[in-house]
């Protein structure tokens, strides 16, 4: 393949991620909304949780292509980090990165590794129990019995009763707040969108999404724990 066939693929590689990551934000937005209720209210919080664990279209639609983005997501940044390792003019272990580039830019794949082992633990507490009571064990709360309405709040509720599972939480978050500083102005450099006005109000605004939006994940794992304790 040519330089320029090249460079083609890899712009058109660095759009694609920036799409997914696009989508995985609006995703994070939405997944953030819907447990911030499991602190407002019990009652709100157990009531679209049951709309968005019963709902067809979002189980058989809209889950397997959030699934499908997280895949993508992932295996794009490592095939873009390992382009990014061979187009380096020297090797890797002379490269002076941090002249370069901030330790968050150079570190996206790391975080975006743990971040992905954390929501391999994410996905085990509670996409595969959901599995397992929906489409599984056939009882009271399996889909074609349409489920309890009132067990989403107990059950979050539990996975915040041990204290290194609230500080692997807290950790996990932590390091998507650092992913995210870089990857969501990332995400709109990639599409040609550069703006002497806008871009630096988009920089601030992706810095706010990256900071408070784990932020409160994290006082929500923190919240429940602390609310058992009393």
């Amino acid at each position: 393949m040519s330089n320029h066939g090249m460079t083609k693929s890899s712009v058109g590689r660095k759009i694609l991620m920036a799409l997914s990551g696009f989508f995985l934000l609006f995703f994070l937005l939405q997944h953030f909304s819907i447990n911030m209720l499991s602190v407002i209210s019990e009652d709100a919080f157990n009531s679209v949780s049951y709309f968005m664990g019963y709902n067809p279209v979002v189980q058989f639609v809209l889950q397997p292509i959030l699934i499908f983005g997280v895949v993508f997501h992932l295996a794009m940044g490592i095939k873009l980090d390992m382009e990014n390792r061979k187009a380096r003019p020297v090797k890797y272990e002379q490269y002076n990165g941090a002249a370069n580039a901030s330790w968050m830019s150079r570190n996206m794949i790391i975080t975006g590794l743990t971040v992905l082992a954390f929501l391999g633990l994410h996905f085990y507490d509670f996409w595969a129990h959901e599995m397992n009571e929906k489409f599984i064990e056939g009882g009271a709360n399996s889909f074609a019995n349409g489920g309890n309405p009132t067990r989403f709040f107990h059950e979050l509720q539990e996975k915040f009763v041990d204290v290194w599972r609230v500080i692997i939480y807290v950790v996990a978050f932590v390091l998507l707040a650092l992913h995210l500083l870089h990857g969501f102005q990332s995400a709109f450099q990639s599409v040609g969108f550069r703006h002497s006005k806008y871009t630096p109000i988009i920089k601030k605004l992706g810095n706010v999404y990256a900071i408070l939006i784990p932020l409160g994940f994290i006082f929500i794992a923190l919240y429940h724990y602390i609310d058992q304790l009393n």
